[in-house]
C-alpha cells in the first residue's frame, strides 16, 4: 500500500563509479521505504565542483535503471522539489547561513590545516579531532585583521548539551556536543557549502523522512538534528547500515578502487545475485541465494540487520 507520507532518499556523490558499498547503502534505504510503501528520491550531491563530474552522475542513474532502484523524483525526471542538484541549490544554503548569522550562531574561522594539525594529534586523547575554539571569541578587530590575510570559514557554534536519538540499527546514540562534537565548519573558505549543512537543509526542504545511509556517518547525526531543531525543521529517522570491509578489514570505497559496479557487471554478475550476497552477509538471510527485489522487500528487516562491519572476500567477487 503506497503511503505518501514517507519520504526516503539516496543521495550519492557522482565523484566516481558506484562500489558495493554504496549499492548495499542504497539497497537498504530502497528496502526500507519500500517496504513501508513511501517514496523515494534521488539527490546528487554534487558540492565539490573539484571532484564531481557530470558523467559520473549519468553512470548512477544508469547503473540505478539495470540494478532496479526505481525512484519518484530526481534530476532525470523531476518533481516537486526540484532540483534534485545541488549545485543548483546554493541559495538555499545561503539563506540558512544568513538565518544562523542572525541567531548569532556562526562565526568566522580563519584557520588553516596546518593550524589544526596539532589538535588532531594522538597524545591528546579520544577528543583530538574536536575544535578547540581558537576563533571563537575573536573580537570584530581581530577578524578584520585576519581577514586581510585569510578568506574565512564559517563555524556553527554547538552548544553545550547531549543529543541522543535512537537509530533504527544502532539504537540509541547519544553524544555531549560541546566537548564531543565541537563546532564545525558550514561554509568552506573558499565558498564551498560543507555537506552537513547541505544535507540538512535539503533533506528538509524535500521532507524526507528517513535517512538510510553508511554506519561511517552516524557520529555526525548528532551534528545534523542541532542544524535542524535551530533551523526549525524536523529531523527525520535514521538508519545507518553496517559497512562494506574486504577481508584485510579495508572499507570498500572509491578512494582504495574497490571493485565498482562497471567492473561486477562485465564480469557477469546479476543484480539478484548482488542482493543474494548482500542479504546474506548482513544477516538477513541464512544462505546465499538468488534474490529478486520483490522478495528482498519481505526478507528486509531492522532486526535481524548485523551491526558490526560486513566482510566480503573481494577474490571470490573477482570470477
Amino acid at each position: 500500500m503506497e503511503n505518501k507520507e514517507i519520504r526516503g532518499r539516496f543521495a550519492p556523490s557522482p565523484s566516481g563509479r558506484m562500489h558495493l558499498g554504496n549499492v548495499w547503502a542504497m539497497l537498504a534505504a530502497w528496502l526500507s521505504v519500500r517496504k513501508q510503501g513511501g517514496t523515494m528520491v534521488l539527490r546528487m550531491e554534487d558540492l565539490d565542483p573539484s571532484r564531481s563530474k557530470q558523467i559520473f552522475a549519468d553512470q548512477i542513474i544508469e547503473d540505478l535503471a539495470w540494478l532496479g532502484l526505481t525512484y519518484e523524483e530526481g534530476p532525470d525526471c523531476g518533481g516537486d522539489y526540484a532540483p534534485y542538484v545541488q549545485d543548483q541549490r546554493r541559495h538555499y544554503y545561503e539563506n540558512a547561513l544568513q538565518q544562523l548569522k542572525e541567531q548569532e550562531l556562526l562565526y568566522p574561522c580563519y584557520c588553516s590545516r596546518k593550524d589544526l594539525a596539532a589538535v588532531r594529534a594522538p597524545h591528546r586523547g579520544e577528543n583530538a579531532g574536536v575544535y578547540p575554539g581558537f576563533c571563537r571569541g575573536l573580537s570584530v578587530g581581530e577578524q578584520k585583521i585576519r581577514a586581510e590575510k585569510k578568506n574565512p570559514g564559517y563555524r556553527f557554534l554547538m552548544p553545550n548539551r547531549e543529543d541522543c536519538f535512537l537509530d533504527l540499527n544502532y539504537g540509541e546514540q547519544c553524544q555531549q556536543l560541546q566537548s564531543e562534537t565541537g563546532d564545525f565548519i558550514l561554509r568552506r573558505s573558499d565558498g564551498i557549502h560543507a555537506y552537513q549543512l547541505a544535507v540538512v537543509v535539503d533533506d528538509a526542504l524535500m521532507e524526507i523522512t528517513e535517512v538510510v545511509r553508511g554506519a561511517d556517518l552516524l557520529s555526525s547525526t548528532h551534528r545534523q538534528r542541532v542544524l535542524y531543531e535551530t533551523l526549525g525543521y524536523t529531523a527525520p529517522k535514521f538508519g545507518h547500515v553496517p559497512l562494506l570491509v574486504g577481508r584485510d578489514g579495508r572499507r570498500m570505497s572509491k578512494r582504495f578502487q574497490s571493485l565498482d559496479l562497471g567492473q561486477l557487471k562485465s564480469k557477469g554478475w546479476k543484480p539478484e545475485e548482488l542482493w543474494g550476497l548482500l542479504l546474506f552477509e548482513s544477516g538477513m538471510m541464512g544462505k546465499k541465494e538468488l534474490v529478486s527485489l520483490e522478495e528482498a522487500i519481505g526478507i528486509f528487516s531492522w532486526e535481524t540487520m548485523k551491526t558490526e562491519d560486513l566482510k566480503i572476500d573481494l577474490e571470490r567477487l573477482e570470477r
